[in-house]
């Protein structure tokens, strides 16, 4: 876990979170699903203005409405009532009332009519109780569960509940807190807010982005039926571009915000530059070097460890581009004790050699550190560090109360010679290639090698587990960090990296079956069909990797 005293910035306690619930209610149109969006009032606290679904805060009186309402053998308690809570609002608001008579008649305008939608919340479920209706509260699935960002003064923790508009009833918007209820594709109404002609808010749109791979009503229901939100979020924000961007637990920039932000502060930049360093922890530092590319992302990422009174170890100080490596001499104030290169590859470990003579000029030669490279290396991979690290070796950098100790891990896989780092006090892993945020990483044999990278991955997890390791700083892309599930760690992480390559080997495995006598050619086509043709030829080493790999079990 971060210590608090490399923090950026200030903790603070987010607002209390508020429960609500909100329902889309769905039908089948003439060109598929739709579901019914209202406008909210332009003088409401939250979201004035937005097209959003009916719904509102969650009451007592929901809770001791349980009698009042049927429940599916599996809903529970919570869930419940937050389906009554649902039905009472989309009623209040809409007009819409998800009842039935005891004979199962679905309640009509009439019975609508004779109902007071003005009433206060515990009195609802009696109204209805005396006019013969219970309320439908089985016919209530949650879709999904939003928590409002941590940035913003009002927070609601809502799950987003689906249901199927009842027949024979129509939308009356109160008038009052919503207005203009409409019947509205998913991809339509994602298409208007993007033209700039209806409003709707990050948790609306992302929730109509999945609902609109859904051509039915039934097929929503049948996707719900397991009790469970398709997804639980509680965003993050961010600024890209000059403008402030949301993320989601399950997107890469997720991570980083969390490490840099972690009480909901927006004030982390995420365009990529080269031209100065990033803070992510007063005691670490990030500085992209300028080689973005296919294998590379937006660049080679180096790190600084450290503090001015410590001094700092310089992690892959990338390809040997001496402008990035004075950049990177600068913002260690010169004050580097160790360079520290996971592998030999050229995009990792040239610039070791010329930082290293950089510092000598100014009267301090740190050691260059890491593994050699094998005889396997290609040729523009070889490396020569002035001293191995032993798999377990301690880097300390101490001061005066302050001690940053970085752990040698051993990870042979991606390169023979590779190898992580874990910052002990912080609970932080520098990955290297061997896990990187938005792609895959490449395992070419024969330094590279699908059994060794596939048992690294399980040591990395025991690492995380023995560590109470929460992010992962890899040498491509942003920090990466499972904050949702519990624990706190970036096992997930690792667990949704190493599933993907197996599922990919047992992918690679039926086309190898199917094919016994292909080529690699014929191969790589069925095995990476959902990879663009143009990285097919990147795509060959790890399908060499995995093929070798499964004859070794033949």
């Amino acid at each position: 876990m971060v210590r608090s005293t490399q923090l950026l910035h200030v903790q603070r306690e987010p607002a209390r979170l508020l429960s609500a619930a909100t329902v889309l209610l769905v039908r089948d149109g003439p060109q598929g699903l739709e579901v019914l969006m209202t406008r909210r009032s332009m003088t409401a606290s939250f979201a004035p203005g937005a097209y959003v679904f009916p719904g509102g805060g969650i009451d007592a009186a929901d809770r001791a409405a349980h009698p009042h309402a049927k429940r599916r053998v599996t809903q529970s308690d919570l869930h419940l009532t937050q389906a009554i809570a649902a039905i009472r609002e989309s009623f209040e608001e809409l007009g819409i009332l998800l009842a039935r008579h005891a004979n199962g008649q679905t309640a009509s305008s009439a019975d609508i009519a004779a109902l007071d939608r003005k009433a206060n919340a515990d009195v609802f479920a009696a109204q209805c109780h005396a006019r013969g209706l219970t309320l439908a509260a089985d016919e209530v699935f949650v879709l999904a569960h939003w928590i409002t960002d941590r940035d913003l003064p009002r927070r609601f923790d809502v799950p987003f509940l689906v249901a199927r508009m009842p027949d024979a009833q129509t939308p009356v918007a109160d008038e009052k807190e919503q207005f203009e209820p409409v019947w509205v594709r998913p991809a339509d109404a994602l298409s208007r807010h993007a033209e700039g002609n209806f409003f709707i808010i990050y948790p609306t749109i992302r929730t109509l982005e999945r609902l609109q791979s859904y051509a039915t009503v039934d097929s929503v229901m049948a996707a719900c039926a397991g009790e469970q939100p398709w997804f639980t979020s509680c965003p993050r924000a961010a600024w890209l571009g000059g403008e402030e961007v949301r993320y989601m637990e399950h997107e890469p920039p997720f991570g980083e915000l969390a490490l840099t932000c972690p009480d909901g502060q927006i004030v982390h930049h995420l365009d990529w530059i080269t031209d100065q360093p990033v803070l992510l922890l007063k005691n670490v530092q990030r500085l992209t070097a300028p080689n973005p590319g296919v294998m590379t992302g937006p660049g080679t990422n180096s790190y600084l460890v450290g503090d001015p009174d410590t001094g700092f170890a310089a992690i892959d100080p990338g390809p040997a581009d001496h402008e990035h490596l004075d950049r990177l001499w600068r913002a260690a104030g010169g004050n580097i004790r160790y360079i520290v290169c996971t592998h030999s590859h050229p995009d990792h470990s040239p610039g070791a050699a010329p930082l290293q003579a950089l510092c000598a000029q100014h009267g301090h030669r740190p050691p260059v550190l890491g593994l050699p490279s094998l005889p396997t290396a290609r040729a523009n991979s070889h490396f020569s560090p002035e001293r191995a690290l032993s798999d377990g070796e301690l880097l300390v950098l101490q001061g005066q109360g302050t001690t940053h100790t970085l752990r040698v891990i051993h990870t042979p896989g991606h390169a023979a010679n590779h190898l992580c780092l874990v910052l002990e006090e912080d609970g932080l892993l520098f990955s290297g290639d061997h896990v990187l945020n938005g792609s895959t990483t490449v395992i070419d044999p024969p330094d590279g090698n699908m059994a060794d990278y596939l048992n690294s991955l399980d040591t990395l997890l025991d690492a995380c587990a023995q560590d109470r390791i929460e992010f992962i700083l890899p040498a491509h892309g942003h920090v990466l960090g499972n904050l949702w599930d519990e624990p706190h760690d970036a096992r997930a992480c690792i667990t949704h990296l190493k599933n993907h390559r197996l599922k990919r080997e047992a992918k690679i495995l039926g086309v190898m079956q199917k094919l016994p006598h292909g080529s690699m050619d014929d191969w790589v086509k069925l095995a990476y069909d959902d990879v663009p043709p143009r990285l097919w030829p990147v795509a060959m080493r790890s399908l060499l990797a995995h093929v070798e790999r499964i004859r070794s079990f033949q």
